[in-house]
């Protein structure tokens, strides 16, 4: 029994599809309000391949970026960025990243810190991935963006003897 030319190419077609639903399906995100900012495009052309020893995945919105399967850290470029904080701020290779989410969540964001376009970075601490592991291979695609302000630690603001300035909001 042999098959018609059209309903060949259908079952073709049909395999053809299940072998690539078969792979890492596309991660849908929602794009930052800036995402069109040209320093996203910087961003995006330097994104790890991987991160935390996961994949890098396709993703449906510009300027991001989506590691594991699944999704263990998300990235957003163009998110409004932030002003001056009293929320925890972290230096990693050159980048200033504030904790915008309780530290004993399940999923923790940072945001850089005195850049535009600020990016975010979600990380998923149930499947074991560590902030230490992802934060430092984002610094080679985000040190594209000017840093304008450094954030301070709680040491730095309480050892200071300059003027004090307006006190930070949260």
């Amino acid at each position: 029994m042999s098959l018609r030319p059209a309903a060949l190419l259908a079952v073709i077609l049909a395999g053809a599809g299940l072998v690539l639903t078969g792979c890492a399906p596309i991660v849908s995100l929602d794009p930052a309000a800036d995402a069109n900012n040209p320093g996203c495009a910087e961003v995006s052309v330097r994104l790890p391949d991987t991160v935390a020893g996961a994949q890098k995945r396709e993703t449906d919105a510009q300027a991001t970026g989506a590691w594991g399967d699944p999704a263990v850290v998300l990235l957003r470029c163009g998110v409004p960025p932030i002003g001056p904080t009293t929320k925890p701020c972290v230096n990693v290779n050159g980048i200033d990243w504030v904790l915008m989410t309780d530290p004993a969540a399940k999923t923790i964001v940072y945001q850089t810190f005195g850049r535009t376009p600020a990016t975010e970075v979600v990380i998923d601490h149930v499947n074991g991935v560590s902030d230490a592991a992802v934060l430092p291979e984002f610094a080679s695609a985000i040190s594209n963006i000017q840093q304008t302000q450094k954030c301070l630690d709680t040491l730095d603001t309480e050892t200071s003897t300059a003027t004090p300035g307006p006190a930070p909001s949260k």
